[in-house]
């Protein structure tokens, strides 16, 4: 599919309409009231800058331009902004601005992208700075009402006071004058020392908890509006394929049925009065499909392929100091394994979904996304019309995990709804079609040589990686020699996602650009995931070959990275390690740096005499640099295992015949309550960087679990899911 926005507006120039990619913003802290077009706003309630509004009676309304899909980001963005506003708790509520009204004013919100843990740690400082800036504002403009310096008032949980006189006044009271003022200049302002946090950095409450534990939350499937008609879709199997004929005539008939319509080149729809009367239509719709060239591929095939970039030459080198080679071939004792890592799923419990309104004039969608610009610049080439011209409305996320940062259902809905002009479209994928039709954790194998002295110290380390380039499938115009894959999973030589906390003395870490057919694309913690279990299976492996203990030999290796070591102590503390486990459980450690944090973990499972694991406990430590809120960095921690242990449990995409096998959650389990482990979470953040939280963690997950599988039964398991591995002891 073209990138090309209508009329003529690239994706390049898309984000130079709207101020700049991430990582280089420019960002607006104040814009002429008569440029907003917020809801407040429109209720006659003027804003004091972008980011927040005081309403009369006190409330205040923060501005969230990153998505909430269950992470907790909507909580701490408000915390870092209430902070620096001064204002009461218990007066915030939030709203989402939407990236049609952040295009009109120069991108005033910044990144509307969540995803890679970043929803916090990219966008801390300039969310501060609108806090900052609206107190500013109000007191300013409180100061001038009484006709005292500014320098005299005080300000502290939405009440602004003046000592010398005794006066008091609230910010609804000033909130208007302030949106008059100039507001001062972004660099003056200096923000608050982490240590002096009043909201931020505390264990409060999540603002979305009540709705969501009541059920009262909407979602973006919940949606509807006014003549709104339903729609169910059908993608050809095959990844590649497209559609060759169908007989529209023989389902016009059936009840509710309002019109069938071929999307893309690939896909067909059936539009309804309700979606199960759309989706049963769909299902009696003859259609003929060219399966296209890869519709002969088996799973036996990618394996082959994959087993292929094992030798030879690197497409890419990620990592490289002094001679690998040199060094393994001349050492006393050299050690090697093969790991592979399957497809994925993100099987987001809300399916995609996308509701939108299209006249020749104008494009609406309602969408839950994880990037809303990149949902609007989808709907406006989707729609034919300028992205001035379009509006998407984010809805809450049932889930995301990377899945809702593509936006391939956005284009369905809208070339839906411009076959029936002025009628809103709710387009819902079946689970089916979400299980078949994914952007999925790519598929890789790692072969890993290593070579040890006398003494079982490592002297030499090879790592090479094959498998897809994430970036073949996402942007493919960004992807020059697969490095990308490297730079995503923590390995590359640099750069402060970089860091694998080992010191080895030659070391070359390599990749081997496989790209199957079926698409791949960002998922929960990304290539780290893979590469973390990697690694640490590996080290392990050493460490009991050359007869060290697990944790003995990385502390050996991690002399010269203290946060890694910190973080890994503290689990290995926590756990007891080196003390005796309950009778028949078995310890087993991971420890990675991803997002900017720094994780580890210490997993305790038994293995019954059939092969039967039981996880029974999982100790885990975080440094993310700062904690905006703990309570919910626990919580993030937590899920971040029932994912990651998921996955390494029981997630597996396989290919026959070009096309999906798994379909629903029957083929595709996931974790239950019964599998879930006890979770025991050390937050220590030290403090100086900001790292993310919603991802690393899974990364260390898999590796503890499969560690302390060897510890128990004595072998080692080099591919996933378990579930399809024999675990009876050795």
């Amino acid at each position: 599919m073209s990138h090309d926005l209508n009329p003529g507006l690239s994706r390049r120039g898309f984000l130079a309409t709207t101020g700049a990619a991430a990582g280089g913003l420019m960002v607006s802290f104040h814009v002429p009231l008569a440029q907003a077009q917020t809801s407040a706003v429109r209720a006659g309630t003027p804003e004091v800058n972008a980011w927040v509004v005081i309403k009369p009676d006190d409330t205040v309304v923060i501005r969230i331009a990153r998505s909430e899909m269950g992470q907790g980001t909507l909580t701490g963005l408000a915390q870092l902004v209430a902070e620096e506003l001064e204002c009461s708790w218990a007066r915030v509520t939030t709203e989402y601005p939407t990236p049609g009204q952040s295009l009109a004013r120069d991108r005033a919100w910044g990144s509307f992208a969540t995803g890679g843990s970043r929803g916090i740690r990219e966008s801390h400082e300039y969310v501060r700075k609108g806090g900052a800036t609206a107190r500013m504002l109000l007191v300013q403009a409180a100061a001038e009402g009484w006709g005292v310096p500014v320098a005299e008032c005080s300000v502290a949980s939405g009440v602004i006071s003046h000592a010398p006189s005794g006066r008091k006044t609230l910010f609804g009271r000033v909130a208007a004058a302030a949106a008059r003022l100039t507001p001062p200049d972004p660099a003056s302002i200096v923000l608050k020392d982490p240590s002096t946090w009043k909201i931020a950095g505390k264990r409060l409450a999540r603002l979305d908890t009540f709705k969501k534990t009541t059920g009262a939350q909407d979602y973006g499937i919940d949606l509807t509006l006014p003549g709104m008609l339903n729609a169910a879709i059908k993608d050809c199997p095959v990844f590649g394929g497209t559609v060759k004929s169908f007989k529209a005539a023989t389902i016009l008939r059936r009840r509710g049925v309002k019109k069938v319509v071929q999307v893309g080149p690939s896909a067909v729809a059936v539009v309804a009065d309700t979606w199960w009367r759309a989706k049963s239509a769909l299902d009696a719709l003859p259609i003929e499909w060219d399966l296209g060239p890869n519709a002969t591929i088996a799973q036996a095939d990618i394996r082959q392929t994959l087993q292929g970039g094992l030798e030879g030459e690197a497409t890419a080198v990620g990592n490289s100091q002094g001679d690998a080679a040199a060094a393994i071939s001349g050492a006393a004792r050299k050690i090697e394994a093969v790991y592979s890592y399957p497809y994925q799923n993100h099987a987001t419990l809300e399916p995609m979904n996308a509701t939108a309104r299209w006249t020749p004039q104008r494009c609406e969608v309602w969408v839950p996304t994880q990037n809303g610009e990149a949902a609007l610049e989808a709907a406006a080439e989707a729609a034919g019309l300028p992205p001035a011209q379009c509006e998407v409305y984010k809805q809450y996320l049932g889930g995301g995990f990377g899945r809702r940062g593509r936006n391939d259902f956005v284009t369905q809905a809208v070339q839906i709804a411009k076959a029936m002009p002025g009628t809103p479209i709710k387009l819902i994928w079946s689970r089916e079609e979400d299980m078949q039709h994914g952007f999925y954790h790519p598929i890789t194998q790692c072969k890993l040589t290593a070579g040890l002295d006398a003494n079982g110290n490592i002297e030499g380390l090879h790592m090479r990686i094959s498998g897809q380039s994430i970036l073949a499938t996402v942007a493919p115009q960004a992807m020059k020699d697969g490095k990308d894959m490297l730079v995503f999973q923590g390995l590359a030589a640099s750069g402060p996602e970089a860091s694998l906390g080992y010191t080895i003395p030659h070391l070359l870490i390599d990749h081997a650009m496989r790209n199957p057919h079926v698409p791949a694309g960002f998922w929960r913690g990304v290539n780290l995931n893979q590469n973390t279990l990697y690694l640490e299976c590996f080290i392990d492996e050493i460490a009991h070959a050359s007869g060290q203990d697990p944790l003995a030999l990385r502390r050996k290796l991690m002399v010269n990275h203290p946060k890694h070591l910190a973080v890994l102590e503290a689990v290995a503390r926590r756990a007891g390690w080196g003390t005796p486990a309950p009778t028949g459980v078995f310890r087993g450690l991971a420890q990675t740096m991803g997002f900017g944090s720094y994780v580890a973990a210490c997993a305790e499972v038994s293995v019954s005499a059939e092969g039967k694991l039981k996880i029974h406990r999982i100790v885990a430590a975080t440094d993310p640099g700062h904690a905006v809120n703990p309570q919910q960095i626990e919580a993030q921690v937590e899920g971040s295992f029932a994912y990651g242990l998921s996955a390494a449990l029981f997630g597996e995409i396989t290919i026959k015949d070009g096309a999906v096998e798994q379909g629903n959650f029957d083929s595709y389990p996931v974790m239950r309550l019964a599998d879930m482990p006890a979770v025991e979470t050390i937050v220590m953040p030290s403090g100086g960087f900001w790292g993310g939280v919603g991802e690393p963690t899974i990364a260390v997950a898999a590796p503890a679990v499969l560690n302390a599988i060897f510890a128990a039964t004595g072998k080692r398991i080099r591919e996933l899911p378990l579930r399809k591995q024999d675990l009876k002891r050795a």
